[in-house]
């Protein structure tokens, strides 16, 4: 479902949101449809040889997933597995039903954005395709030593079967607690997660209002900027330029761009601003914008009165960005985001990890 930016609408219910009503009626009424064979058993999720763990949300809109994949991938490689990802692969230009990444550059073109970052920050085999259990089939086959799989995204793929569901919330909680597009639900909350599976809740930032009720374990982390802006370099172009640390940048008062293709570019420029940027242009792109729409609109910026020599991005724009020509004297620079869950949750997480080690031995020891 494409939608305007209905996220100030979404905070509460006023008239906008109101006369959205009768579309969220139709919308719960479609979503009943299509639960309807999956809850009297005529279809069922086709049983996986390993673990899957999907992390998604129940909100449109970034809240941090993910950052989260990133985080529990890299926890599962020091736990000793073998993890791999798959996603949906948003914004790729490739028609591939499945596509398998064979290596760690990440092409967005064939994977879309957020795997391609995935794939550069973690170095994790991954498959996109639409359909997540042929992409987790395509996955084990190319990669047999992968031993639990990563869904980036696909909480509503039901088709897909689950041992455990990390639901992703930021500060907005379930905002006015309405489904699309009167509010921002993509499903009625709370409400048993699909698939029978265990579920957690991961809060990425604390709510702006008391947050809903719900029956799941909770746990918090902090997303944060990193320190230090990395270089994003032009073509032909070696990254050679030092990173540059952001309270430079601040305690000199540096004019400064940003740009952002994200489902909420806002957030970056106020977590720029609350760094102590200073930003006199932002460039808000729709999410997954693809490289040459982010270009064409840094290129027309750079031509305005006033228009700063250094540019911000986000990680997940820098990834279509790295090669692409820069406007003359331009620098772009990446902004990493650093998400730190509490102990708790990797607790929780080891927990689950040490259950499913029991099991794999087990099996194996039966054959």
């Amino acid at each position: 479902m494409a939608l305007p930016d209905l996220s100030a609408t979404w905070n509460g219910r006023g008239p906008l949101a109101v006369g959205l009503l009768p579309l969220a009626l139709l919308y719960r009424g479609a979503l009943a449809l299509r639960a309807l064979p999956w809850q009297l058993g005529w279809r069922r999720p086709a049983p996986l040889p390993v673990p899957v763990v999907v992390v998604g949300n129940v909100v449109a809109g970034g809240a941090g997933k993910t950052p989260t994949v990133i985080t529990l991938v890299q926890h599962l490689r020091a736990a000793g597995w073998r993890p791999g990802v798959v996603s949906r692969g948003h914004g790729r230009t490739d028609r591939a039903a499945v596509r398998v990444c064979d290596d760690a550059t990440g092409d967005p073109a064939r994977l879309g954005d957020e795997p391609a970052l995935i794939v550069r920050r973690t170095g994790a085999p991954l498959a996109v395709g639409h359909e997540r259990p042929a992409a987790v089939r395509a996955l084990l086959q190319r990669h047999p030593t992968v031993d639990i799989v990563v869904s980036d995204d696909g909480l509503q793929h039901w088709a897909l079967a689950r041992d455990l569901s990390i639901i992703v919330f930021d500060e907005r909680d379930v905002g006015n607690g309405w489904l699309l597009p009167a509010g921002p639900l993509r499903e009625p909350w709370p409400a048993p997660v699909w698939g029978g599976a265990p579920a957690l809740v991961l809060r990425t930032g604390k709510p702006s209002a008391p947050s809903r009720p719900h029956p799941y374990p909770e746990y918090r982390a902090t997303r944060a900027l990193a320190d230090a802006a990395l270089p994003v370099p032009a073509p032909d172009e070696p990254p050679l330029r030092a990173s540059q640390p952001l309270a430079d940048w601040a305690a000199a008062r540096t004019p400064l761009g940003a740009l952002a293709g994200i489902a909420r570019p806002n957030a970056f420029f106020a977590m720029l601003r609350a760094r102590g940027l200073t930003l006199v242009h932002t460039l808000a792109l729709p999410d997954h914008a693809p490289a040459a729409a982010l270009t064409a609109a840094l290129q027309a910026a750079a031509t305005t009165a006033g228009a700063p020599r250094h540019w911000l991005c986000t990680e997940k724009d820098a990834v279509k960005l790295h090669g692409q020509p820069l406007p003359d004297g331009v620098t772009l620079w990446q902004v990493p985001l650093v998400l730190t869950p509490e102990p708790a949750w990797y607790a929780a997480i080891d927990r689950y990890l040490q259950g499913w080690r029991r099991t794999r031995a087990a099996d194996h020891g039966a054959l």
